[in-house]
């Protein structure tokens, strides 16, 4: 930035003993003052000319006045530094959406056209794990079984050129999915490369699309080896996004040992169904408290995740001026702070919730 150079002209000229900046790369400048200040200010390194030495208290006097005229230019050109780490803007985020569980709930491209979304989760992937023979459920959109939602590739290219991530769900709260072992993940993340990913095979589910990455919402089952997948997943393509959807209370009990490899680019914590850290009864204490401690988890960044309706969950819908004007400014402020995850979109497309609450995510 333009402030920065002008910084580092004006240490470079002045002074090099009493103040310190650093400057990280694209980071405001941080400035550590060592006392008292000894006014050394930075003197040429070529040979003087003694004849022209002045007396010695014309000498001190020009240091002085010559470090003092430094310290307001340092002084004017640290102030606005000043003013911006006081108002420091919240932290912009996203809309992340589940899609696939309901025929009714339009396309993968009407979604995506929307403009709401910036990730859209293609839910589920489940069946697999434990020698079964991996299986799609995209509930009335398609059935994998004669191969016609490969329809979607098009698509999901359309909703990528839109800078629209789009990624496969793994799991889901009902399905029969398991990893038996090390080895029983690291099969399961072939078939996900070579079927959904970069690799290569003649019976893509969605056609030749190359999905962003994987989500994993994992809710039956028990919490082993889902670190060893996330691993083996990261291990073909350390580029590859990584998302995961755990309940709110910690630990979580099957991503808990995933999550803390820290692999996980985005975690979409489900603050819903779980009324020890969910919103209730116009209290939004609970959901806030469980959502400063996720803050310190391992997650590189965080979403909170909400139904999108009354009818999306049991319990935990939080109304969208609720949200908007008591929620998302608090968590706003947390540099983890990603956006706001929605179950699903066809109960968002039915009470518009993303359109209430997008000019604030």
């Amino acid at each position: 930035m333009l402030l920065t150079f002008f910084l580092r002209q004006t240490y470079a000229r002045c002074y090099r003993s009493y103040v310190t900046i650093s400057f990280p790369q694209d980071t405001l400048p941080y400035v550590t003052l060592s006392p008292p200040p000894n006014f050394s200010p930075y003197m040429p390194s070529t040979p003087i000319n003694t004849s022209h030495i002045l007396s010695t208290n014309q000498t001190n006097n020009t240091l002085i006045k010559h470090n003092m005229a430094c310290l307001k230019q340092l002084s004017a050109l640290l102030l606005p530094l000043l003013f911006i780490s006081l108002f420091k803007p919240s932290h912009a985020g996203g809309i992340s959406v589940y899609w696939g569980q309901n025929g009714n709930e339009g396309s993968l491209a009407d979604a995506c056209n929307t403009g709401n979304y910036q990730y859209v989760n293609i839910a589920f992937l489940s069946t697999f794990g434990g020698g079964q023979t991996p299986q799609l459920n995209l509930a009335g959109h398609c059935d994998p079984s004669i191969n016609n939602c490969n329809v979607f590739s098009d698509q999901i290219t359309e909703c990528q050129s839109n800078d629209i991530k789009v990624l496969l769900s793994l799991g889901g709260a009902s399905g029969s999915y398991t990893l038996s072992s090390a080895d029983d993940a690291t099969q399961v993340a072939n078939y996900i490369w070579n079927n959904f990913l970069g690799g290569q095979s003649s019976s893509r589910p969605l056609g030749d699309a190359i999905l962003d990455g994987v989500d994993f919402d994992i809710e039956s089952g028990t919490g082993e080896h889902w670190d060893d997948l996330a691993r083996a997943l990261k291990g073909f393509n350390s580029q590859l996004l990584l998302t995961a959807a755990p309940q709110c209370p910690i630990p979580d009990a099957h991503l808990d040992t995933a999550i803390k490899t820290g692999l996980f680019d985005i975690v979409w914590v489900q603050f819903y169904n779980n009324p020890p850290c969910q919103y209730s009864n116009g209290n939004t204490n609970d959901l806030i408290s469980s959502w400063n401690q996720w803050t310190s988890s391992q997650a590189n960044q965080l979403f909170l995740g909400v139904p999108a309706s009354t009818d999306a969950a049991g319990s935990g819908f939080i109304p969208a001026d609720v949200l908007t004007s008591q929620v998302l400014p608090t968590i706003k402020d947390s540099s983890k702070y990603g956006g706001v995850m929605l179950w699903d979109r066809f109960n968002d497309g039915q009470s518009e919730y993303s359109d209430a609450i997008i000019g604030s995510v």
